[in-house]
């Protein structure tokens, strides 16, 4: 290792495993792959019961493994970068991909920004089969319109300070659909998000990704208590703090969406009611109009996608 190697900061990155057998090596490949020099894997498989473990135990990659009884993501993120070393930090779901200079870009964001805390990325969506869907384009990040809004603008190859994930805290272990939202929303009161405006990512929408979750697994009213939770915390900037309604209005479309999205018609209609009530203007957007279409057509839309793209596939093997 020569001395420019030596002086790059050491960047960990945590892949919390459960029942992505068919990914994993897909991901912990993308990880190993990447051009910066200094990079700290730690992949831990959370009691998966398909065949994770044993390609997790049979891959010839240096770097850190281990296997647990089933505990959760966040707890297993948890776990991870308590147990990690670098001075900039990050995760990759087990079915998600980084490009090869995802790091080595972040790295450089973050020293070109002194006083920024985290750097995310544009992304493509990939399909079970790994084709490119479409690309992604991150929003630059406004804290008030993601805290009011609800805009979450990093996705998959963020990466940020550890010394900002010490002031912010561990991940909540009490929310399971939106605990990255809730976490960027603590680690935004410390530091600003710098976008990179390029492809250094890819994030999977398949069958046993969060956007098929079966309706046991999700939380539709989620969204609100992380808000009100929010709320609760004195560090909250004061323009922030003015919009509390308008921010409780939006967590209350995002839950009707979700109660949508799985079918309790009732309960999301009667969420978006209360939304109206609280701030009548969110009710009257382009954006509320978007997500009621993909509440009832998203799911279909990429089972027909994935259809479509596999039999050109095919023909093109047959020609």
């Amino acid at each position: 290792m020569n001395n420019d190697e030596l002086n790059s900061p050491l960047v960990s990155i945590v892949v919390p495993s459960y029942n992505h057998g068919r990914y994993l090596k897909e991901a912990i490949d993308s990880i190993l792959d990447q051009d910066y020099p200094r990079v700290e894997l730690i992949v831990i498989d959370d009691g998966s019961t398909d065949d994770s473990p044993q390609i997790l135990a049979s891959h010839p990659g240096r770097f850190h493994r281990e296997y647990q009884t089933n505990q959760g993501q966040v707890a297993t993120l948890n776990r991870g970068w308590q147990m990690s070393k670098g001075d900039i930090i990050g995760y990759l779901s087990a079915d998600d991909v980084l490009l090869p200079h995802s790091v080595s870009a972040a790295v450089q964001c973050l020293a070109d920004n002194p006083d920024a805390v985290l750097s995310y990325s544009d992304f493509n969506l990939l399909d079970p089969d790994s084709g490119v869907v479409r690309r992604v384009n991150t929003p630059e990040c406004s804290y008030r319109d993601m805290a009011v809004r609800m805009l979450c603008p990093p996705g998959p190859g963020a990466f940020f300070r550890r010394s900002a994930f010490e002031k912010a805290g561990l991940w909540h272990t009490g929310y399971k659909q939106l605990l990255d939202f809730e976490y960027w929303l603590r680690l935004g009161l410390h530091g600003r998000f710098v976008r990179i405006p390029q492809v250094l990512a890819g994030y999977r929408v398949h069958p046993g990704s969060q956007t098929f979750a079966s309706s046991s697994n999700i939380r539709p009213d989620e969204p609100v208590q992380i808000m009100k939770d929010y709320f609760d915390n004195p560090l909250v900037p004061e323009d922030v703090r003015a919009a509390k309604d308008e921010a409780i209005s939006h967590a209350l479309i995002h839950s009707g969406y979700t109660h949508l999205r799985i079918g309790n018609f009732g309960l999301g209609f009667a969420a978006l009611a209360s939304a109206f009530r609280m701030c009548p203007r969110n009710l009257l957007s382009f954006r509320l109009l978007r997500m009621l279409f993909n509440a009832l057509f998203n799911t279909t839309g990429h089972r027909a996608l994935w259809w479509i793209r596999r039999k050109l596939r095919r023909q093109q093997v047959d020609v």
